[in-house]
Formats: structure tokens, sequence, C-alpha cells
């Protein structure tokens, strides 16, 4: 949840600096919620563990494909989204992936409290996959939108003020 839930403001980031881009995002059908509010963005419900099951990947890369993208943004780099990622590669639409720095990661905690540096921050990394496809986008100039009221329903639940538990 974290990964797609880091994603939003970037996303958000990437369409306000293009105008003219839509997005398709594939993710697990729980999380379709997170990215509702993203104008000119749809997504696609995964059932990785029913319907887009191992082979039913395949059946999720042409889903996606029929709707018509023309590049791939792989933002989790996992075995599931390698397959996508690979099988729309080899249909001729344009890929880039993330790279979590594992390598540097690694070096960091090789350190051990030697010289250390800055790592990029995960929504950074998000970032240069965008700017490998051609669309950079500055996520300092990140516009968050208007704070939401939350609903009566869950004022019950958690209390209308605002305090430490």
């Amino acid at each position: 949840m974290g990964d797609a839930a880091m994603a939003v403001p970037v996303l958000r980031t990437l369409l306000q600096t293009y105008p003219d881009v839509k997005l398709t995002v594939i993710t697990k059908p729980f999380f379709t919620t997170l990215f509702k509010d993203l104008p000119r963005t749809s997504c696609i419900a995964a059932d990785v563990y029913g319907e887009h099951k191992n082979f039913g990947l395949i059946k999720l890369a042409k889903q996606a494909q029929q709707q018509g993208i023309d590049a791939v943004a792989d933002l989790h780099n996992v075995l599931r989204s390698k397959t996508i990622r690979n099988y729309l590669k080899l249909n001729g639409i344009p890929t880039a992936k993330i790279d979590k720095g594992r390598a540097e990661k690694k070096e960091l905690i090789k350190a051990q409290g030697g010289k250390i540096s800055q790592l990029k921050t995960t929504q950074q990394r998000y970032a240069d996959v965008f700017a490998e496809l051609g669309l950079p986008i500055d996520l300092a100039n990140h516009e968050y939108p208007k704070q939401k009221q939350l609903t009566e329903a869950l004022h019950k639940i958690i209390g209308k003020h605002s305090k430490k538990l």
C-alpha cells in the first residue's frame, strides 16, 4: 500500500505538468481508490490471486494494451510487473522501470557509520522513471489538493477532535 500511496503525488505532478497525458494505473482492487481523484486517470484492477495469477498477467497486459497505452512506467519492478512490462515491450511499447537503489543501500549498510550520503527518495525514483520516458517532472512544484472533510460516519468512529490516542 505504501508504494501506491507514495506514487499519488508524483502522478498528480505529472498530470499537472503534462495536461495532455492520460494515465492507466494497474493496481490491486483495494488500492484503486487511491487514484480516483486524479484527473485523466483510469485504473485496471489486477486480481493477482485469481483471474490474473501466473499466465493471467498476460491477459492483464493485453487489457492494458487495449486501453491504448503508449508507454509503460513500472514503478514497482517486481516479478509480476516485470512480466507485464516485458510483454508490452515485446509488443513495441516503450518501457521504463524504477531503479530501487539496492546497490546504494547495500553500500550504505556496509559503511557502518562511516562515509554516508543521502539516497534518492522513492518519489524521486518514480519521477526518474517518467523522465526516462521523456516526461521529466519537478517534484518541488507539487500542488496538493484542497483538504477534504471527513464524513460523519468516520467522525462517529474517530471523534471530531484531533488528539493523541
